[in-house]
């Protein structure tokens, strides 16, 4: 019986250092995304100043494709963007974010990574002339990647930017 018992503690042992390593190792757990409430994100992109909200429909209800709704998107999608505003000195206008009507997928608007921006020429020298040119995308738009992994891709009237979070397997995902 005593040996048993070892068997089973060295077993509990080990898994729990398994389940610790995950969650203290970078890029070893992968837990959900932190979310933001559309009012919630609203204040942080206040805070920073410079970045205003544009919608077709002039609302924020996430389930509407004429509004622009914060609803739901990532925190870090959210620091990303103000780290956009302060690095360009750009001002920026969202014009899309975790609303309905966007192309589906585990990196999409929906989910909280994407945002879609005004393409003022400030923003758009920022991003052609910081960033790392990168394949087309299928559908013909030009893509840019960040330092950081983010990917802007220039459609006909708008930047769609997957802000990653450091997720290698989104920057891959983006950029493919």
């Amino acid at each position: 019986m005593r040996s048993r018992v070892r068997g089973t503690l060295a077993t509990s042992f080990v898994g729990t250092t398994a389940a610790l390593v995950a969650l203290l190792v970078p890029g070893t757990a992968h837990a959900a995304p932190a979310k933001l409430s559309h009012a919630a994100a609203v204040s942080k992109l206040n805070a920073t100043g410079g970045i205003g909200l544009s919608s077709s429909g002039g609302c924020s209800n996430r389930n509407n494709a004429t509004c622009t709704s914060l609803e739901q998107v990532n925190a870090a999608t959210i620091s990303d963007v103000s780290t956009l505003r302060n690095a360009s000195h750009c001002a920026l206008t969202i014009t899309g974010g975790a609303e309905v009507g966007h192309a589906s997928g585990t990196y999409s608007h929906w989910n909280g990574y994407k945002i879609d921006f005004s393409p003022t020429s400030c923003v758009s020298a920022y991003v052609t002339n910081s960033f790392t040119r990168i394949a087309d995308r299928g559908d013909g738009a030009a893509r840019y990647r960040s330092a950081a992994g983010n990917v802007y891709a220039r459609e006909s009237n708008h930047w769609d930017v997957t802000f990653c979070g450091g997720s290698a397997a989104c920057t891959s995902a983006a950029g493919s």
